[in-house]
């Protein structure tokens, strides 16, 4: 994959899983990356692990589920870079194990306000900066929980659903500015926080057993699909949601 030297783009949630191996990947391939995170020692070591391999980046404390710390963290990374070429949306909160009846208000709230709301601040935030460079993409990372139901995790399912509907009314509503925004759809990935709650549990092996491919996926994996999706190869993909979960959904 070609097409990110000289660009520059962002990462919310890159202080680990999936965001931090998103913000590798791009700097890999000579983008210099916003590394955003609420941890911003997390979002520093990931940093650290880009400048190592000899990439550019910049570490950037944000918090997703605030309007002006979105709003200040985009404007950190176009400070830093001269503007904004692509972004993935990836920040957000687990919540399972809780059925509809039993959760309370607050949970609920919060889990929105983080998922869907965080990503609809994320969006307002960078958008206009995209528009401003004569285009360029957007992947937000929404779950296979935004295509079909997780049992007993209603406001994330709820959530994750409202992600894939938002990212098809900015794509078609932002096609004109040649900006294309797409959602990503993984099936449990092999995070180091999946791994701190799958241990000492059959977890793993009974994923692996209903999904086609045998095994889960590692957060390259889904970090692939994003920065696909971010480049010229994908140029006429806009609004879609790409399931990468080894054939779940099938």
């Amino acid at each position: 994959m070609s097409g990110f030297e000289g660009k520059a783009g962002l990462v919310t949630g890159a202080g680990s899983g999936i965001g931090r191996a998103s913000a590798i990947a791009f700097a890999r391939r000579g983008a210099a990356v916003g590394v955003l995170d609420l941890d911003v020692g997390a979002a520093e070591e990931t940093v650290a692990l880009i400048e190592a391999a000899g990439g550019t980046a910049r570490a950037i404390a944000a918090d997703i589920g605030d309007e002006e710390s979105v709003r200040a963290g985009v404007a950190a990374v176009v400070a830093a870079f001269g503007g904004l070429d692509f972004a993935v949306n990836n920040a957000g909160l687990q919540s399972t194990g809780r059925e509809l009846t039993d959760m309370a208000l607050e949970e609920w709230e919060h889990v929105l306000r983080t998922n869907l709301t965080g990503t609809f601040l994320c969006l307002r935030a960078e958008l206009p900066e995209l528009r401003g460079r004569g285009g360029g993409a957007i992947v937000n990372i929404a779950s296979n929980g935004g295509l079909y139901a997780i049992p007993h995790a209603p406001a994330y399912v709820a959530g994750k659903h409202g992600v894939v509907g938002l990212t098809k009314v900015a794509a078609v509503d932002y096609a004109p500015d040649n900006i294309r925004v797409n959602a990503v759809c993984p099936a449990l990935t092999r995070t180091a926080m999946y791994e701190s709650v799958a241990a000492g549990t059959d977890l793993t092996a009974r994923q692996e057993a209903v999904t086609p491919l045998g095994r889960l996926a590692d957060p390259e994996e889904v970090a692939a699909a994003a920065v696909w999706l971010c480049s010229p190869e994908a140029s006429y993909v806009t609004g879609t949601a790409l399931s990468v979960d080894g054939g779940r959904r099938a």
